[in-house]
């Protein structure tokens, strides 16, 4: 693995392009925890697999398997998804792969954040995560590309961006104690423009309720085009998701982004409220250092953590009552892709969903060429 770059991708003329840009393929990893995944991983892996055979529906998909677990993902996964063997120590490719970000020609590079199991010994999930802190430099490496090795703690699932020069952000996650206890909110803000190009920040306040990655902004609102937000909505003012979702629309409607516009916002239902059952709990295993799971827990559960495809998205199902309102009202907010939904509940218990198994690789050049003017 090659050394990092020395300077920023700001420095070099570099940004984080939006999720809706052109793709040159996806990366996932393989779930194999039986602490975090119950009965052994199987359910999870079936629903692994299907997200993967959605998305491969629209571009290549890659998947890092333990060595170990290679022949169970070759024979579940289909013949045109490429199976690498790669050590991790969980599945969330999101937030352990790297951040990529694209010059004015169309060259890309990645990003590789210090990674500490969202919160390391001050509220982590699990001990140790020596693996994951070397998967970004490794499918960088596997993809041919120059890396830069930014100085703080961060996820891939805690920033989105519009491509433009805008990121959207939460407090929660960003500013908590756990990832970079020595950094204010303004150096924090200049790291991330320096490492993601960004020119205009708009901090939300708390992520999806409960939301064990304390707050992660794709849990909870995206953008789907330049100037429009898909933001999860729930009109239950009893439950405690409403008053977070206010305040996240509250704070878009008064926000511009880099452009000076004012955004367009979606509301997108939230599903249940849902809870891991007793059965469900009862399938895991316990182990020292990691965050245990009990039946009666609030699920984080999201429609906004889908994952923008070349031509598709591909939606969590997780609410039979819900699930088909939403594949229509996302159709027209992607009158020009084809929506999939998956069933992931399977996903939704080990602690996120679609978006955060998933991270994208960009295609600069088909980019460029797509902003060159004819």
């Amino acid at each position: 693995m090659s050394d990092p770059l020395t300077s920023t991708p700001q420095a070099d003329g570099f940004h984080m392009p939006a999720e809706f840009e052109p793709h040159r393929g996806c990366w996932m990893l393989w779930p194999t925890r039986p602490d975090n995944w119950r009965e052994q991983a199987r359910p999870a892996q079936r629903a692994f697999a299907a997200v993967a055979h959605a998305i491969a529906r629209f571009e290549p998909v890659s998947v890092g398997v333990a060595v170990d677990h290679y022949d169970e993902a070759r024979r579940l996964l289909e013949p045109r998804i490429r199976v690498v063997r790669l050590e991790s120590d969980d599945a969330w490719m999101r937030d352990v792969g790297p951040t990529c970000v694209v010059g004015s020609k169309g060259e890309v590079r990645g990003v590789d954040w210090h990674f500490n199991a969202w919160g390391g010994l001050d509220g982590g999930l699990y001990f140790p995560w020596d693996r994951d802190e070397l998967v970004a430099r490794r499918v960088l490496s596997l993809e041919g590309l120059a890396r830069y090795r930014a100085p703080i703690v961060c996820e891939g699932g805690a920033i989105h961006s519009d491509g433009e020069g805008t990121l959207l952000v939460t407090e929660e996650c960003l500013l908590n104690r756990n990832r970079n206890p020595s950094l204010g909110r303004r150096q924090i803000e200049t790291l991330l423009q320096a490492y993601t190009g960004a020119t205009q920040i708009i901090w939300l306040g708390r992520g999806v309720f409960n939301d064990e990655t304390d707050g992660h902004v794709d849990n909870l609102a995206c953008f789907v085009a330049p100037g429009e937000i898909a933001l999860l909505w729930c009109d239950d003012r009893r439950d405690p998701q409403a008053a977070i979702s206010r305040d996240a629309f509250e704070r878009l409607s008064d926000a511009r982004d880099a452009r000076g516009r004012r955004l367009k916002i979606h509301k997108i239902p939230m599903p249940g409220p849902l809870e891991m059952t007793d059965i469900e709990a009862a399938g895991l295993v316990t182990r020292p250092g990691t965050k245990p799971r009990k039946g009666g827990e609030r699920l984080a559960a999201s429609y906004v953590n889908f994952y923008i495809a070349n031509g598709g998205v591909v939606v969590p199902m997780l609410d039979r009552r819900l699930d088909a309102k939403v594949i229509v009202q996302l159709q027209r907010i992607f009158p020009n892709r084809r929506v999939v939904g998956v069933p992931a509940r399977e996903i939704l218990l080990g602690g996120g969903n679609i978006h955060c198994i998933t991270q994208q690789i960009p295609d600069g050049r088909q980019r460029a060429r797509q902003s060159t003017p004819r």
